[in-house]
């Protein structure tokens, strides 16, 4: 990884409640030299990351996590003009239209295509 690649030091919010995929998107990212902010299982724990991390760059959100849906993370992530994507089980017609501009993946997904969408 040289200095000039475009995806070191990229700061990534995880927000992913099943640990395994969690896992490899981290290591996804951090093989391609971004920074992984997270994990996080909960909208709790990523409200606190967002408010309490100066910089993020990009994250990758699913939407249904440990039974509550992850809105107010992508309101709060537009608030702050982070770009996201979602990362979720759901059909992309679910997703409130006023998140029209997020790229949406399926499951099961490849976390290296999430990944070089985020980064791109």
């Amino acid at each position: 990884m040289t200095s000039t690649d475009p995806s070191a030091g990229y700061r990534v919010l995880l927000v992913e409640d099943e640990y395994f995929l969690a896992q490899e998107m981290a290591e996804v990212f951090e093989s391609r030299g971004a920074e992984v902010v997270g994990p996080v299982p909960s909208v709790e724990e990523a409200l606190d990351l967002i408010t309490a991390t100066a910089r993020l760059d990009g994250a990758v959100l699913d939407i249904n996590l440990q039974g509550e849906m992850a809105y107010t993370v992508a309101d709060a992530l537009e608030a702050r003009g982070v770009p996201f994507v979602f990362a979720t089980g759901y059909d992309q017609e679910t997703i409130p239209k006023r998140y029209a501009r997020a790229q949406f993946f399926g499951k099961p997904l490849v976390a290296a295509q999430v990944a070089e969408a985020l980064l791109a």
